[in-house]
């Protein structure tokens, strides 16, 4: 344990003062505190350096699993602690609603009605840990000012004796938990008397003794006989461990609620095969009473069938807690912010109970709908389009603060916010979420309720929380989508919108994005009109993403120049290729050039790792034009590209292509290039553009593309 120091110069410690080490101060002044102000519960963490983080060194009051999440937690942590040390002032937290609202990753784990101080330990100079104590719910809602002082006062006395401790080079170790003696049962001296022993043992219903770890420490007849469990079998483990048809956390989340409120709590379970038993909780500062009895009222189960009656509680929130577990693997997959909008009226607001949907984000200071559903007129949920953020409305109030809004009826909603008044959208109840990710708003969830909706401490934090998740998901998808248009900006512009008319050759061509990825990559064609003749080119670049699109267009670009300027076939390929490596690019690229002359018939070809073309004859006749190329362009700067001449009879038709066309999982490169060499030798009559639609159609109908497709025809006319 160190301090971690503000930079400031500390008073030097006084000598005769003790330092801790030979006796539990941790645990004396966490009891102290907890006997002055009457606190249910509490815990002292002490701060590390490297990292700074808060470990928790001593917990009393209720065993370390309840606090199990924050057992280490790091000063950026939305938990009072964190918040506590990190700004250096008591933080008060009323009640489980405020907790749902200030920190919903707490009240998730504790939806539960109780009240929490935390203080940092820390002297002018440095801070050495944190403490926190916890009442049960049914405590005042405000912290008293002498609470306040007597707190305060003895956190800095535990910082001076930690100081001092550190000064002297002394460790402070964690100590043990503080805890009440466990019950220990099954001796007729456990409940006082032997007689009130007897007596117990003769009422008609079930009495159970847990300590606060949920250890059975006894238990009467009556309450073995309903358990079906031997009493040697209940004393001394957990109540929903002795009993396998009680090993639910559903069960255990009651016992936790009881210690936690310190408020009676009950359930009722279903011992197989058809008996419902009825669970009764009494808690206090050292444990619980347990009364167990048959349940009234409640009919057996059909075989096969739904529970009925309270027993169906239990069983809603655990299909809640499965949808929100299927919500976390659906938002790690979306993509754009559709994908988002979409889950949420998917998986979210079914499992809520809402009806009505609407995401919001901002752009240039206004309001900006990213989408909607359930409103049978569209027109109602994009009227929040481009409202001034300065607006006071629920929906800008969210967006700006970061706190949740929940109003249980539109007489609520409206007195709260006048001007909204006029505005009824058909709803009766609505939830405004902030979606904050990494700190910052990105966006509004607005759930709407057919009909009034009272919201529950547990669902205000479930929806806070559940926001949290969402928030993620849209941030990555807004950033996705803005890529997404900037790389499709790009592509398109690097990309021909059409090809030239070039005297005595025919062409088309077609592009196909990959559907995985940003959609995008590094595919290209050109056709260039160069002193009579025609150039033709199509080349992949490796990858697809803005990289991969941009190099594309250099290498397109400095193709048409190597081009104008008249060089060789061959030639443009060898200084395409030397520009390639002079860039510095760790990506290659292939690429097929050729220089069509129609007037005398023929074309030359000089190929870099590419794919080789295919030609039709006059004849219908289709095959593989084999063409001597060279390595992939950006490999070897002393690379060779020799050209390759080839005869074009009047109607001879060349089909160039990426590998996109004709690579797929499982598919053999051959058999694909044999298709579509059939393909083309069926139907290389029809219009050139005709034909390009035709060899592409199967692969534009498939529902996944995992890479991008070029394809160029050209034609020698008859």
């Amino acid at each position: 344990m160190v301090g971690v120091s503000d930079e400031r110069s500390s008073s030097p410690a006084t000598p005769a003062a003790p330092a801790p080490g030979s006796h539990p101060v941790l645990s004396l002044a966490l009891a102290a505190m907890m006997e002055d102000v009457h606190a249910h519960s509490g815990a002292v963490y002490l701060l590390g350096a490297d990292p700074p983080v808060l470990e928790m060194a001593v917990m009393a009051g209720l065993p370390r699993a309840f606090a199990a999440p924050w057992e280490r937690v790091t000063l950026h942590s939305p938990v009072p602690v964190a918040d506590a040390v990190r700004e250096r002032r008591l933080v008060w937290v009323g009640d489980g609603e405020e907790m749902a609202r200030r920190y919903p990753r707490v009240a998730v784990v504790l939806p539960y009605p109780f009240a929490l101080v935390a203080l940092p330990v820390a002297t002018g100079s440095a801070a050495y840990g944190a403490v926190f104590l916890t009442w049960p719910g049914s405590r005042s809602a405000e912290l008293s000012a002498r609470d306040r002082d007597h707190l305060t006062a003895a956190c800095g006395r535990l910082a001076v004796r930690l100081e001092r401790a550190a000064a002297a080079s002394v460790p402070v170790h964690p100590e043990p938990d503080l805890l009440a003696a466990p019950v220990v049962g099954g001796a007729p001296g456990t409940l006082g008397s032997l007689e009130a022993v007897r007596m117990v043992g003769r009422l008609p219903y079930g009495l159970c003794s847990l300590d606060l770890h949920g250890r059975v420490g006894y238990a009467n007849p009556a309450a073995a006989e309903l358990l079906d469990v031997p009493v040697g079998t209940l004393l001394g483990t957990q109540l929903w461990t002795a009993v396998p048809w009680l090993n639910d956390p559903v069960y255990e989340d009651r016992y936790r609620a009881a210690l936690l409120s310190q408020q009676a709590t009950s359930f009722v379970a279903l011992r197989p095969p058809g008996d419902w038993l009825s669970f009764r909780l009494y808690p206090t500062r050292t444990g619980l009473s347990v009364r167990v009895s048959r349940a009234r009222g409640l009919s057996r189960p059909e075989p096969g069938g739904a529970t009925a009656g309270d027993a169906a509680a239990p069983r809603a929130r655990l299909v809640t807690i499965s949808q929100v577990v299927s919500l976390t693997g659906a938002l790690s997959e979306a993509v754009g912010v559709q994908d988002v909008v979409q889950l949420i009226a998917d998986e979210i607001a079914p499992t809520v109970g809402s009806q009505g949907l609407v995401v919001l984000g901002s752009r240039a200071g206004r309001l900006h709908v990213l989408g909607h559903r359930g409103y049978p007129d569209p027109a109602v949920a994009e009227r929040f389009d481009g409202t001034p953020l300065t607006m006071r409305i629920p929906g800008t109030q969210v967006l700006r603060t970061g706190v949740p809004a929940f109003f249980e009826s539109w007489e609520q909603l409206e007195r709260l916010y006048p001007a909204r008044r006029g505005t009824h959208d058909g709803f009766a109840a609505w939830a405004f979420l902030p979606l904050i990710a990494s700190g910052r708003p990105v966006g509004t969830c607005l759930l709407a309720y057919e009909r009034p909706h009272s919201f529950t401490t547990e669902e205000r934090a479930i929806l806070t929380s559940l926001a949290g998740l969402v928030a993620q998901a849209l941030d990555r998808a807004l950033l996705y989508d803005a890529k997404h248009r900037l790389a499709h900006g790009l592509q398109e512009a690097l990309l021909p919108h059409s090809l030239p008319a070039v005297p005595g050759v025919e062409a088309a061509a077609r592009y196909l994005p990959a559907t995985r990825g940003m959609d995008i990559g590094g595919d290209f064609y050109d056709l260039v009109p160069a002193r009579g003749t025609a150039a033709a080119v199509i080349g992949d670049v490796q990858g697809h993403n803005v990289t991969a699109a941009g190099l594309m267009g250099q290498v397109r670009t400095a193709v048409r120049a190597y081009t104008a300027v008249g060089q060789a076939p061959e030639e443009v390929v060898r200084s395409t290729n030397r520009l390639l490596i002079d860039l510095g690019t760790e990506l290659y690229a292939s690429c097929l050039y050729l220089r069509l002359d129609a007037g005398r018939g023929r074309a030359v070809l000089a190929r870099a790792g590419h794919p080789p073309p295919l030609l039709r004859r006059p004849d219908g006749g289709v095959g593989v034009l084999h063409v001597p190329g060279g390595p992939l362009l950006g490999i070897d700067p002393a690379a060779d590209y020799p050209r390759t001449e080839v005869e074009l009879a009047p109607g001879t038709l060349l089909a160039l292509y990426t590998d996109g066309l004709v690579e797929s999982p499982g598919v053999d490169f051959d058999d694909a290039l044999t298709d579509l060499g059939r393909r083309l030798a069926e139907a290389g009559d029809l219009p050139l553009d005709e034909l390009a639609d035709r060899l592409v159609r199967d692969e534009a109908g498939a529902g996944e593309r995992l890479d991008d497709i070029a394809l160029m025809l050209l034609r020698a006319p008859v």
